[in-house]
C-alpha cells in the first residue's frame, strides 16, 4: 500500500552558514563588500506627525540593506528579533537579497525627487542624528504611527461631533429664548391692551359722567331760567290781569255736579256780599250785556286774543258795551237767575268755545286765587 512521503525539511539559516551559503567576513562572493548591518541605525522614526528620512550611506547595498531590514522587522514584528534567538530554527529559504536590492535600488527613484518628501529630507547633521537614533523597531513605528493618526482621527471626529452637538445646543437654545421672548412679547401686547381697554373704559365712564353731571346742570340751568322767565312773565301780566272781585270766598268750582244744574257746573263760583264790584279781569271788550235766564244779568267781555269771560247772577250791569281797562268796574254781585245766594259766576271761554276750569286759566296769567 502506498504511502505519502512527508516533504523534505528545507536546511535552517545556520545550517546554510555551516555549508558556507553564507560567507563570513573575509570571503569575497563576487557581491561587494560586507559589513555589519545595525537595523537601528537604517530605522526611522515619526517626529510630531511628521517623517524624516534619513541620509542614506554611499552604496547601493545600504539602501538594500535598508529595506532588507525594513522587511524582516515588518515580518518579525515589534518583538520578534528579541525572542528570536530563543526559538527552535525555522526552516526557511531566501533568495539573492543582496542582488535583487541593487536591481530595485537602480530602479526606485531619489527619495528627494518624490512629491512631498524632498523638503523633508535635510543633508544637515541634527536630522541624520535623529534618523539614526530612530528605534530599530520598525512595526511598534509603523503601530504608533497608525495609532497616532487613528487617535488624531478619533479626536477630529470627536470634535466635530462636539461642535455638532453644541450648534445644536445653542440652536435650541436660542430658539427657545427666541420663543421665551416672543411670549413675552405676546403677553406684554396682551396686558398693555388690556390695560388700554381698561382706561378707556374708565375714561369713557368718567366722560359719561361727567356728560350726565353737564346735561343735569344744563337741565336745572334751563330749568331755573325757564322759572325765572315765566316769573318774571307773570309779574308782568299781574300788572295787565286782577282777581273779579276783591274780597270772596271759593263755593262751587268747575265740573262739579248738582241738582241745580242741568249739567256738571261750567265755572268758578266766588261768594260775596250784594252790591260787591265786578271788575274787568284783563283789558277788552263788552261784547255782550243782560238777561240770560238760568244764569240771570250776564256781561260778556271778549279779550283780545278771542277769550270770552263770562260774568253772571250780577245784582246790576254799570257797562253793557264798549272797551274797558283792566281794572274798570263793570257790574255788581247779586243773586239773579237759579242761584240760592249772592256771588259772582265766572266762566272762560277760549275762542268763544266750551268753557274750561278758570282757576288754572287765571293762575297761568299770574293771579294767585
Amino acid at each position: 500500500m502506498a504511502s505519502n512521503r512527508p516533504t523534505p525539511e528545507d536546511p535552517s539559516a545556520y545550517e546554510l552558514d555551516d555549508r558556507g551559503a553564507f560567507p563570513g567576513p573575509g570571503v569575497d562572493d563576487g557581491d561587494g563588500p560586507w559589513e555589519e548591518w545595525n537595523p537601528t541605525e537604517e530605522s526611522t522614526r515619526s517626529v510630531r506627525g511628521k517623517h524624516r528620512v534619513a541620509k542614506q550611506r554611499g552604496g547601493g547595498f545600504a539602501r538594500s540593506g535598508t529595506v532588507l531590514g525594513v522587511g524582516v522587522i515588518a515580518a518579525v514584528g515589534a518583538s520578534g528579533m528579541a525572542s528570536a534567538e530563543d526559538r527552535p530554527p525555522v526552516p526557511i529559504s531566501m533568495p539573492d537579497v543582496g542582488g535583487m536590492a541593487d536591481d530595485l535600488s537602480e530602479k526606485l527613484p531619489d527619495a528627494k525627487e518624490l512629491p512631498g518628501i524632498g523638503d523633508l529630507i535635510s543633508d544637515d547633521g541634527p536630522a541624520a542624528a535623529e534618523a539614526a537614533s530612530a528605534p530599530a523597531d520598525g512595526t511598534a513605528t509603523a503601530a504608533s504611527m497608525g495609532t497616532g493618526a487613528d487617535t488624531g482621527n478619533a479626536a477630529g471626529a470627536g470634535e466635530a461631533l462636539r461642535s455638532r452637538i453644541l450648534q445644536q445646543a445653542d440652536a435650541q437654545q436660542g430658539s427657545a429664548e427666541q420663543d421665551a421672548r416672543e411670549a413675552a412679547e405676546k403677553a406684554a401686547v396682551q396686558q398693555a391692551a388690556a390695560e388700554a381697554a381698561a382706561h378707556q373704559k374708565s375714561a369713557e365712564k368718567a366722560a359719561a359722567a361727567k356728560k350726565a353731571a353737564e346735561m343735569e346742570a344744563k337741565r336745572k340751568a334751563e330749568e331755573a331760567a325757564r322759572r325765572k322767565a315765566e316769573a318774571e312773565r307773570l309779574a308782568k301780566l299781574a300788572k295787565s290781569f286782577i282777581a273779579p272781585v276783591s274780597s270772596y270766598t271759593l263755593t262751587a268750582s268747575f265740573g262739579q255736579a248738582g241738582d241745580r244744574w242741568a249739567a256738571d257746573h261750567t265755572g268758578q263760583d266766588f261768594a260775596a256780599p250784594t252790591g260787591t264790584p265786578v271788575k274787568a279781569v284783563h283789558s277788552g271788550t263788552i261784547t255782550q250785556a243782560g238777561w240770560a235766564g238760568s244764569y240771570g244779568y250776564r256781561i260778556v267781555l271778549t279779550l283780545d286774543d278771542g277769550t270770552e269771560l263770562w260774568f253772571c247772577h250780577l245784582s246790576s250791569m254799570v257797562k253793557t258795551s264798549g272797551k274797558v281797562s283792566t281794572g274798570d268796574v263793570i257790574g255788581r254781585v247779586g243773586a239773579t237767575g237759579n242761584v240760592t245766594g249772592p256771588h259772582l259766576h265766572l266762566e272762560v271761554r277760549p275762542g268763544a268755545g266750551d268753557p274750561i276750569d278758570p282757576m288754572p286759566w287765571l293762575r297761568e296769567h299770574g293771579l294767585n286765587v
